[in-house]
């Protein structure tokens, strides 16, 4: 039987030393917010990024067109993941006052909503892409600063309505137009009365019915309360 090489005493006696575990960077703490004025309607995120000591190391705030509550919610989640990873972040905690955002992302419901299927499948993929990542709920009075930037970002775009652009006029449109005051201007000095202006047609706008909700595909402004008629004419779904 062949005899064993000596070995210096002790060593080999509890197997190899474990290294030293590097230690690992503290985690990024996300507050996430969204917002929507109408529901769907105005919709805008608002995003509070602290870095591990604590300190805030980003504010993030969009306007995102006419959207729910819940998409608004779910821009604001992807917003503060690809800041984090756009910035090397490998730890991050996320905290939403929306509990059915955090239960989807925590797989403790489903997502029913197809407006928000590839939102949630967007951020579980980039989830997945950090050492560590961790998504809790909190009462709305802990996400004052990311509703605030939600907020915020809503009333840059004139109170949470979005301007729309005037349609251009052309050269001989003006012309008329100019005409047509100076014809009534001299009218009215003359003691003629002028006539009333008439009433607005209607105006036809594409909407999508889904989740028993009625989407608008176009951007309305209208004062909240405001009650409209709506004549309903169903189109057959394009083939696939």
């Amino acid at each position: 039987m062949p005899r064993r090489p000596p070995t210096p005493r002790g060593k080999g006696l509890f197997g190899e030393a474990p290294s030293e575990p590097k230690p690992a960077g503290a985690a990024y703490r996300a507050n996430i917010d969204g917002a929507s004025r109408g529901n769907p309607g105005p919709a805008a995120y608002g995003v509070v990024i602290h870095d591990g000591r604590g300190e805030i190391a980003a504010k993030l705030k969009k306007y995102i067109g006419r959207m729910t509550n819940n998409v608004a919610e779910y821009y604001g989640l992807i917003a503060a993941l690809d800041y984090a990873e756009s910035h090397g972040v490998r730890a991050i905690r996320v905290e939403s006052d929306s509990e059915l955002l955090v239960k989807q992302m925590r797989g403790q419901y489903k997502v029913k909503s197809e407006d928000l299927r590839p939102l949630f499948e967007r951020a579980q993929k980039m989830s997945k892409a950090f050492d560590s990542f961790r998504i809790e709920h909190v009462y709305r009075e802990q996400n004052r600063e990311a509703d605030a930037l939600a907020n915020e970002a809503l009333d840059e775009t004139e109170g949470g309505k979005p301007k729309l652009p005037a349609p251009p006029k052309s050269a001989s449109s003006a012309k008329s137009e100019s005409g047509t005051k100076s014809e009534t201007s001299a009218k009215s000095g003359s003691g003629a009365k002028s006539e009333s202006s008439p009433k607005p047609e209607p105006r036809k706008i594409q909407a999508r019915f889904r989740g028993g909700v009625l989407y608008l595909l176009e951007d309305v402004e209208l004062p909240d309360g405001m009650v409209v008629d709506v004549s309903i004419h169903l189109r057959p779904k394009p083939p696939a």
